[in-house]
């Protein structure tokens, strides 16, 4: 990954609906995984393509019942 590009953290809608813990865990999940962005954990990273990521949004809509 080129060192022009800014990461911003975006969770897709709904992808935390099911988790299984309180809101105070929750918070302290987003914000160790922003933390980890921001300390370079995922500089090495590629960004998906328009594709890949609906064939994502597809997979996941499948794991839900939803397709």
């Amino acid at each position: 990954m080129t060192k022009d590009i800014e990461l911003k953290v975006v969770f897709a809608k709904g992808s935390m609906d099911d988790f299984d813990g309180t809101q105070e865990e929750l918070d302290a999940l987003v914000a160790e995984i922003k933390e980890m962005v921001a300390n370079g954990a995922f500089k090495d990273a590629i960004p998906i393509t328009e594709e890949e990521e609906e064939e994502f949004k597809l997979i996941i809509a499948k794991q839900k019942g939803l397709q």
